[in-house]
């Protein structure tokens, strides 16, 4: 047999042009923030990110710090196997089961509340000898179990939250707090004031006495405790001045708050830190000068201009 090939004519074109490249561009803004860390006894980290970038830690917290313990996991449900089919499901009811009311009333105050019922609360345990801190006005663990203390001894429900009945036994064996029982001056001796700190507005940082001093013409307006950054990321000595101001300032590397922010040293500010409400010296930042009174440091951030000095010394 003779057998014909048939030629094709129309073949596909072999090698194109190649696709144009898109180049994207990424603006960056970064503004360096403190991040908590371990404190510098605690087992040692690997240096952090440069001085020039710290953020204060939301980390999860301990105490009485902002809220950011993760969701308990959800219970596996058992699948039934060929050998047990699984069992019916009951018939739905048609009644409705109301919860039981809470015995002792209405839960006033719990963990997450904030505010100055919150701090006159705290005080009035100090005065009971149930909560050993100054009042931070942020209703944490710390302050939750001081509740269950105080219930405990009264022979109530040991709930952790300020009902009714736990607030109304409480008023009934304190004395309403005097201003310096709601906001102590400062849980920390203040250091004489360096000289630097004499003349014009100054934030006076001690490292020593680890205490800030807000300052106008050598007088001392408020004082409160502060934290520094760790060996590896210290928090930098000297004479600045406040270049800016961030009431609800995030960090853009570590993406926490960092309220009342004022910066004095590239990413270095002032600003409060509710890990260090939460965990006191037990922690430390990335460089920042923590504060632990919201109230205190909302103050002085009110009053606080930009180009202010700010002396930081041991």
């Amino acid at each position: 047999m003779t057998g014909t090939g048939r030629t094709g004519r129309g073949g596909a074109r072999r090698g194109g042009r190649a696709a144009a490249a898109v180049t994207v561009v990424a603006l960056a803004a970064v503004t360096a923030g403190c991040k908590e860390q371990p404190a510098a006894g605690a087992a040692s980290a690997a240096p952090s990110a440069p001085a020039s970038s710290h953020s204060p830690a939301s980390a999860r917290p301990g105490d009485d710090a902002k809220p950011g313990d993760a969701s308990p996991s959800p219970t596996a449900t058992a699948t039934p196997t060929e050998r047990e089919p699984a069992s019916p499901s009951p018939e739905p009811s048609a009644t409705r089961t109301t919860p039981a009311a809470d015995p002792q009333g209405t839960v006033l105050m719990r963990n997450g509340s904030k505010g100055e019922q919150v701090r006159e609360l705290q005080a009035r345990l100090r005065q009971t000898g149930h909560f050993g801190r100054t009042p931070t006005g942020y209703y944490g663990s710390v302050t939750a179990a001081a509740v269950r203390s105080f219930q405990g001894k009264r022979g109530l429900v040991q709930t952790g939250n300020t009902d009714t009945l736990t607030w109304q036994k409480l008023l009934g064996m304190t004395h309403r707090p005097t201003a310096a029982e709601l906001n102590p001056p400062t849980t920390r001796p203040v250091a004489k004031p360096d000289k630097r700190c004499l003349t014009g507005r100054v934030l006076c940082i001690s490292k020593n006495s680890r205490t800030l001093s807000w300052m106008i013409d050598g007088k001392v307006v408020s004082s409160m405790d502060v934290r520094f950054g760790s060996q590896y990321t210290p928090t930098r000595e000297g004479t600045f001045s406040v270049f800016w101001k961030s009431r609800h300032h995030v960090s853009s590397i570590y993406h926490t708050p960092m309220p009342y922010a004022m910066f004095f040293s590239g990413g270095q500010a002032v600003h409060y830190s509710s890990d260090f409400a939460a965990r006191g010296y037990n922690g430390a930042s990335h460089g920042c000068v923590n504060v632990r009174d919201e109230g205190k440091i909302a103050a002085v951030f009110a009053q606080v201009r930009t180009g202010d000095k700010v002396v930081v010394y041991k």
